[in-house]
This record gives C-alpha cells, sequence and structure tokens, in this order.
C-alpha cells in the first residue's frame, strides 16, 4: 500500500479498493502522478461526504412551525403578537411591493396594533449592499423581530439581515459556508410568494458579492426561520414562466438531495414526496394559475424538497448555476432548470439507482422495470416538462471566455461540501458548461 500516506487515507484508500470502486495500480500506470494526485483528492472528498453524512445524522436540525391553508398569512400577525413583538422588519421587493402582494399581510399587522418597517429593496440575486441597507432599517426602528416576504431573494436577504444583527463583528463574507454561525437570529418569520426555493425550511441563503460577480451560500442551523407560512392565495398571480422555473427549481433539490450520497430515510420520504407533487401539479398551474389546490401542492412539494436539501445537500446543478448568477444575474431557478437534464446525463451512470427509484416514486415508472430504463424515462421526463414550459435549453448570458472561471467557481463551492454521486474534474466541467452556450 502507499506508506507514505497518514494512516487514515491509506485505510480509506484500501477500503475503497476493496470495494471494487478504484483501481489505484492501473489508474498510476496509465496516467501518472497527476491522476494519483486526482484519485486521493476525490478519496478525501468521500471521506468528508462520510463524515458530514454522520454529522447530520447527529445535527439537531431546526423545523419551522407551519402554518399553511388559503389566507393563512393573515394569521401570521396574531403569531408575532403572541411572542410579544412589537416593532418588525418586514423585507420583500419593489415588484411584490408593485402588486400589493404583502398588503394583507401588513393590514394583519396593523390589526394586531404591530408596528413595522418595510425593507423593499432586495434585488433577484439579493447582494451584500442589501444586506446591510437591511441592517441599518433593522437598527435605527429599533426593530425586534424579522418578516421576509416573497420568493427565495428576499427570504434569503433576510436570514443574513438577522445573522448580522446577532453577529456585529462578523461581515457578511466572513459567514460564507458551512456552520459559521451559532447565535440565534431575532424572532424570523418566512412568508414565500413562489413555490421553489424551499428557503422558508433550510439552514442555507445565497448572497452576491455585487464586486467580484460572485455568488456564495451561507449554510449554518440559525438561519432556519421559526415559522414559515404557506399560502397558496399570494402564489395565484405568479406568471406562468416564474411559476415553472421555481417548480422546476423545487425538483432540482429533491432531485440532487435524492441522488447524492448523504441521504438518509427522513430526507429521501421528503424527496420523493416532493417529486411526486411536483410532477402531478406543476404543468397543471402553469397552465392554470388560478388553481388552488395545484398552488397549495406545489408549495408543499416546495417545503419538502428544502426540507430534503438541507440535510442532504445539493449538487453541481446548484454549483454552476449559483456562477450563471452571481456573472450574468441569471435568476437561480431558470438556471437550475436548464442545467439539471445536464447535470443528470452526467451522473446517469452513478445514480442510475436512485433515479429509478425516484422514478417510481412520482409516479412514471413501475419497480418490475428496469433500473436503466426508468433513470432514462426519469431524464426525459424533466426534458419534456422543461420543453412544456417553454424553459430553453441553453443560457443565452453565457460567453465561451468566462467559461474556465465559472467551472474554476463551481468547482470551489462544490468541492468538498457537495456529496454529488460522480465527481468533476476542471476539464469535464468546461466541457459540460459549453453544452450551454447558446
Amino acid at each position: 500500500m502507499l506508506t507514505f500516506l497518514p494512516n487514515a487515507l491509506n485505510q480509506t484508500i484500501q477500503l475503497l479498493i476493496n470495494q471494487n470502486k478504484v483501481d489505484f495500480q492501473k489508474i498510476f500506470i496509465k496516467n501518472g502522478v497527476k491522476s494519483m494526485i486526482w484519485t486521493l483528492k476525490k478519496a478525501s472528498f468521500r471521506v468528508f461526504h462520510m463524515t458530514m453524512k454522520v454529522g447530520a445524522m447527529l445535527m439537531p436540525f431546526p423545523v419551522p412551525k407551519l402554518i399553511t391553508g388559503a389566507g393563512s398569512v393573515k394569521k401570521l400577525a396574531e403569531q408575532v403578537k403572541s411572542d410579544g413583538l412589537s416593532m418588525v422588519l418586514v423585507v420583500t421587493d419593489r415588484v411584490l411591493m408593485d402588486l400589493k402582494v404583502p398588503e394583507s399581510l401588513l393590514a394583519s399587522l396593523d390589526e394586531q396594533g404591530i408596528k413595522y418597517k418595510v425593507f423593499s429593496d432586495v434585488q433577484p440575486n439579493p447582494t451584500i449592499n442589501n444586506i446591510e441597507d437591511g441592517l441599518q432599517h433593522y437598527r435605527l426602528n429599533k426593530c425586534d423581530g424579522i418578516i421576509a416576504i416573497g420568493g427565495g431573494s428576499p427570504i434569503d436577504c433576510a436570514k443574513v439581515i438577522g445573522a448580522r444583527v446577532v453577529n456585529k463583528n462578523r461581515f457578511v463574507r466572513q459567514m460564507r459556508g458551512t456552520f459559521k454561525l451559532w447565535k440565534s437570529l431575532p424572532p424570523f418569520y418566512a412568508v414565500p410568494t413562489t413555490a421553489g426555493t424551499g428557503s422558508e425550511t433550510t439552514i442555507a441563503a445565497v448572497v452576491t458579492d455585487s464586486n467580484t460577480h460572485e455568488k456564495f451560500a451561507i449554510s449554518s442551523l440559525p438561519l432556519v426561520p421559526k415559522y414559515a407560512v404557506l399560502d397558496p392565495e399570494l402564489m395565484l398571480g405568479l406568471p406562468p414562466h416564474i411559476t415553472s422555473t421555481t417548480g422546476m427549481d423545487a425538483l432540482t433539490h429533491a432531485v440532487e438531495a435524492y441522488i447524492g450520497l448523504n441521504g438518509n430515510r427522513v430526507t429521501d420520504k421528503n424527496a420523493e414526496d416532493a417529486t411526486r407533487l411536483i410532477f402531478e401539479n406543476l404543468e397543471k398551474v402553469y397552465e392554470n394559475g388560478s388553481d388552488i389546490d395545484a398552488r397549495n401542492n406545489m408549495a408543499l412539494a416546495s417545503f419538502y424538497a428544502g426540507t430534503a436539501f438541507t440535510r442532504a445537500y445539493v449538487g453541481y446543478v446548484h454549483a454552476i448555476a449559483h456562477n450563471m448568477g452571481g456573472m450574468y444575474g441569471v435568476p437561480h431557478g431558470l438556471a437550475n432548470a436548464i442545467i439539471l437534464p445536464y447535470i443528470l446525463d452526467y451522473s446517469q451512470k452513478e445514480a442510475e439507482k436512485k433515479l429509478a427509484k425516484l422514478a417510481i416514486a412520482g409516479g412514471i415508472g413501475k419497480s418490475n422495470e428496469s433500473p436503466s430504463v426508468l433513470a432514462q424515462r426519469f431524464i426525459d421526463k424533466v426534458r419534456t416538462m422543461n420543453e412544456n414550459m417553454k424553459i430553453p435549453t441553453v443560457i443565452k448570458e453565457l460567453q465561451e471566455k468566462d467559461i474556465p472561471l465559472i467551472a474554476e467557481r463551481a468547482l470551489y463551492e462544490a468541492h468538498p461540501e457537495y456529496p454529488v454521486p460522480r465527481i468533476m474534474s476542471q476539464e469535464e466541467c468546461e466541457l459540460l458548461i459549453r453544452k450551454l452556450l447558446p
């Protein structure tokens, strides 16, 4: 064996050899030192993934209390009052304010005698500047809680505003990464108005650095909201293209959580339920946005998918999509929807059995069919849904000259944190991204 390596890594490599996953001798002889280093690096990623899987099972992930059903947003003010708050920061965006979506929430706060300050300057990909501006609004108005109403952008922005409130000396960039925050946020309530991000139940927030055009994730347990309000009435006015892309965002969460290596019975069940609900309802509500039952089912699907991926993590779809958002401002759900089938193609062999199970859970296959047939049918289903909902197959903003940097940043995000079924090299990542060129 490789006696110059530490004992722990030696044992891990020997385990992989015994399981016939890697033939190191052939690799070394054929490809030399470069392949040896890459193989050892991948082995170290797998050690990290196994460690994180055990840690995730032991970690006390919080789950927000749910307020659900048509008109349920009006009940939130009662809960806020019961929690003893008197002045809250309401975080949203200008589009929703123009559409008057938060009006019912604000009216109910007025009825309960709860004062509020609206911060509506959140951009589609929330920036560090957005967060700092929101923090100033919180402090100047002496707020004692936060309500986020909107899609993933306002909710993510509100999460990090709350984190900055209780971590006065830690700037946003210093929060980047996993489990760096431990102080409880001020009372925090999330009201999603799209069925896609699942941010109302996750430990994650995604932020854009406007100076470097880089998008990065902050993942810590305190970022989970105290309450989540799933009110399908708030989603009735969503245009079809937002309905489709946010819905495919939720599907991406479910799929990446399911085919990754860190899932368990709980996350698998949530991912299966989310996939079934999305397959049954997304195209239906895309065609008929006023279908309140389908809207409600999609809200539940988004929540289930979020609950799955916040414990089991995501994969390369998100890593690449985040950088499309940071580099070009591509909406996250749209980027995920476009990239998902390409990543499934790349990972098909390694993820075949899980994709087959997900096809059965989604109602598009039977257990007596072969895994290869079911896996291909699942990927075909994703492509068909995209086509039916007029989602493109390329990213029109993508430029050839940016591909190496996008790939580098995507892999920096993904390695070693994301427990992907197949580990991707820089060259492979660039090749895949080129398929997205217009």
